[in-house]
């Protein structure tokens, strides 16, 4: 069982005093963040692509490149890049050369995207999306395999048995499928044998224990081994020394970051009624206390099987101090409680 800790490297408005921190600000602070990651014992720390005013990271690579030779053992991935919009041959050069500063520690996480900026920022018709990322998908994991690559397909130059370079330390770069949970994309990731990361942002989590056996049995029906095919889950959250004190700081910047995108989407307005609903123990929210985000996370291991908890950290932007606490509380107090009890479950099922 891996944890992890994800960002969009966010820059809204602070919610007390009203001040934006600048883009290069955050960047240079989430280097810190994840060099605090990698000396707490946090497994994997992902950053995610956007485009917008409010978030800094349109380049995770980059970001991630700043942290790989300050830190050992910690993964480095995408959260996601949005392979739709991008060139897949750049995205895996730029990921082999991550591997080479790491060491071997590089991971994409390759999706949809849930914002759609970069469709028309980089020429890209939104009537195209689905067709769009299967075809450099497909691109993408012949890349992962091949060294000289041939390619022909409706959305990029054809390339004719060209060589791809730097190559990666690992053998092949993991690639995740980001998934919001519908059907299709989780069986699509299983008949094709790659891991998958849900993003379960709301309801029940232990609902989507039915979209996690669609990809388990499309990936059995396709020939692939059951034992490596991993799933992982993304949830928002925060972790103070109590759960007065995590929702207390947790929920203004949140609240102010959903309603911002909820006006833009026509959702109905984000409460704290909805957010306590939230964050209950079969809630989609993880803010509290070290033993309480322990036992919410070993609930998910029980219940669904899951390989990997990423902690979306945090969601609005929050004084960079809080952050560095709850990074530690995560490695140092709420991992080691869900390993151990991971490692039992683990045993146990192997007997059955």
């Amino acid at each position: 069982m891996e944890l992890g800790i994800t960002t969009f490297v966010e820059t809204t408005p602070n919610v007390i005093t009203g001040e934006t921190i600048s883009h290069g600000e955050r960047l240079r602070q989430v280097v810190e963040e994840i060099k605090l990651a990698d000396a707490v014992g946090i497994d994997v720390f992902g950053v995610g692509e956007h485009h917008r005013s409010d978030y800094a990271a349109s380049s995770p690579e980059v970001i991630l490149a700043a942290a790989a030779t300050q830190t050992k053992h910690i993964k480095l991935t995408s959260a996601v890049t949005v392979l739709s919009s991008v060139d897949p041959v750049r995205v895996f050069e730029q990921f082999a050369t991550l591997d080479g500063l790491s060491n071997g520690r590089a991971e994409i996480m390759a999706g949809r995207g849930s914002f759609i900026e970069s469709f028309p920022l980089f020429g890209y018709d939104l009537a195209d999306y689905n067709e769009l990322f299967d075809e450099k998908l497909n691109l993408l994991l012949n890349l992962q395999k091949n060294e000289f690559v041939t390619h022909e397909g409706k959305f990029r130059p054809s390339i004719d048995g060209l060589g791809i370079y730097p190559r990666p330390v690992q053998d092949e770069i993991p690639i995740w499928i980001a998934s919001g949970g519908t059907p299709s994309s989780s069986i699509r990731a299983g008949q094709l044998g790659l891991p998958m990361t849900l993003a379960i942002l709301g309801g029940n989590p232990l609902a989507f224990g039915r979209v996690i056996a669609l990809y388990r049995q499309a990936a059995v029906e396709a020939g692939h081994d059951l034992s490596k095919m991993k799933v992982a889950i993304n949830s928002h959250g925060f972790i103070a020394r109590s759960n007065e004190e995590a929702i207390e700081k947790f929920f203004p910047p949140t609240q102010s970051v959903m309603n911002k995108i909820g006006r833009e989407r026509g959702w109905p307005p984000y409460t704290k009624e909805s957010f306590l609903q939230a964050n209950g123990m079969d809630g989609a929210i993880y803010a509290g206390d070290p033993d309480t985000i322990a036992k919410k996370i070993i609930l998910l291991k029980e219940h669904l099987g899951i390989n990997r908890f990423y902690l979306q950290t945090p969601v609005g932007s929050m004084d960079h101090a809080d952050i560095l606490s709850c990074i530690e509380l995560f490695g140092k107090e709420v991992a080691p409680r869900v390993k151990e009890m991971a490692a039992i479950i683990d045993e146990e099922n192997a007997k059955l």
